[in-house]
């Protein structure tokens, strides 16, 4: 049986409760009856924000409990990211998968702390990892014997304050054998392109996620958000959840086309 397409999805950082249940409430009715492996994402932390000025989140204890709150009440999965060892044993009982920064996708003691926990491993590929340096990312993970790994695309670095996203990096990666998911929305960003704040091209998400699936994406991560403009944490880069349906649409049907027998 040919396996689902996968999103994650979620705003960037948790805003408050409130937020939180009501954007996990609106992507449940969104994907419903769509075939799609859908987890809900938000972070606790935004621990390499690019000023100390910036927004963070409610941090680790009282992010997690939203996050438990969203996951029981609206009846969603939950995916986050961790930036430090220790978190991974503590998240593991709320989250069904443990993310990976792009930043911190080399730091053996994180990734091997976080496969030992059992759960499914979102990493994001380096801004400045060449694709095939992700097999020893895996190789990391499979020694703690887990092989549930989703390796994500989110862009290389490209110049100062520019990504640019070589979609051959996905062929390569899925030489591995584990899916390959393409995050959207980070892809077009411009990292500190505000000088205290990251910048970035929201109108290519919808350009840049359909030819992502075009050449073999088995899934999809996209920062979403009801007003981006507001929003606390890479609002240049999140797609309006208005939006969202209508581009799954487009990929769900580009995806079956590419994958059919």
């Amino acid at each position: 049986m040919k396996k689902k397409f996968v999103l994650l999805a979620g705003p960037c950082v948790i805003e408050s409760e409130e937020m939180i249940l009501k954007l996990a409430e609106k992507l449940k009715r969104i994907v419903e009856e769509l075939p799609l492996d859908f987890y809900f994402k938000a972070s606790f932390d935004k621990a390499n924000r690019t000023s100390m000025e910036s927004y963070r989140g409610p941090g680790l204890t009282e992010g997690l409990r939203i996050l438990e709150k969203a996951k029981k009440d609206c009846g969603v999965r939950i995916v986050t990211d961790i930036h430090e060892p220790y978190q991974a044993d503590i998240v593991k009982d709320v989250c069904d998968i443990i993310q990976i920064p792009a930043f911190l996708c080399r730091q053996t003691d994180l990734l091997v702390a976080a496969a030992k926990t059992g759960k499914a491993i979102n990493v994001k590929k380096a801004q400045f990892l060449a694709p095939w340096d992700m097999q020893n990312v895996v190789h990391k993970i499979e020694k703690m014997d887990n092989k549930n790994i989703i390796l994500c695309e989110r862009g290389t670095s490209f110049g100062y304050n520019t990504l640019v996203v070589d979609m051959t990096s996905i062929v390569e990666m899925k030489k591995f054998g584990y899916p390959v998911i393409f995050d959207g929305t980070h892809s077009v960003q411009k990292p500190g392109g505000n000088g205290t704040s990251t910048s970035g091209n929201r109108e290519y998400i919808p350009n840049l996620t359909r030819a992502a699936v075009a050449a073999g994406a088995d899934g999809l991560f996209m920062e979403t958000h009801e007003n981006p403009q507001t929003a606390l944490s890479d609002g240049a880069n999140m797609i309006n959840i208005r939006d969202l349906k209508e581009l799954l649409l487009q990929c769900l049907e580009l995806h079956e086309m590419i994958t059919r027998d």
